[in-house]
C-alpha cells in the first residue's frame, strides 16, 4: 500500500469546487485512490463526489492519499500535490 499524508491546501476545505477538482484529478489518475482524514482513518473512494464530500475535510486538515494498484506512486504524487497547494487544476508537468 502506498500513501502519501498531506495537508488540504485550499482555505474552505474539500467542499464544492475544490472537491470537484480533485475527484476529476483523482478519476483521471486511473489508479483506484481511497482518501481519508488523517485523524479517524476511514478511507472512502476519491474519486466519488459524495465520499469526498463526506469526509468534511477543512483547510489546513491532513488526509491521507492511498492506493495499492500498480502506477500508484506516480497518482499519488499527483493528487498530493494538488491537495497540498489548492491548485484549480492539476497541472500536466506534474
Amino acid at each position: 500500500m502506498v500513501e502519501r499524508r498531506v495537508n488540504v491546501g485550499w482555505a474552505e476545505g474539500l467542499h464544492a469546487r475544490p472537491a470537484s477538482i480533485f475527484v476529476r484529478a483523482a478519476t483521471a489518475a486511473g489508479v483506484p485512490v481511497t482518501i481519508a482524514k488523517a485523524s479517524d482513518g476511514n478511507p472512502v473512494n476519491a474519486a466519488s463526489m459524495l465520499a469526498v464530500l463526506g469526509l468534511g475535510a477543512r483547510g489546513g486538515e491532513e488526509i491521507v492519499l492511498a492506493s495499492n494498484a500498480e502506477g500508484a506512486e506516480v497518482a499519488l504524487d499527483r493528487l498530493a500535490k494538488l491537495v497540498a497547494e489548492g491548485l484549480d487544476e492539476l497541472p500536466e508537468t506534474v
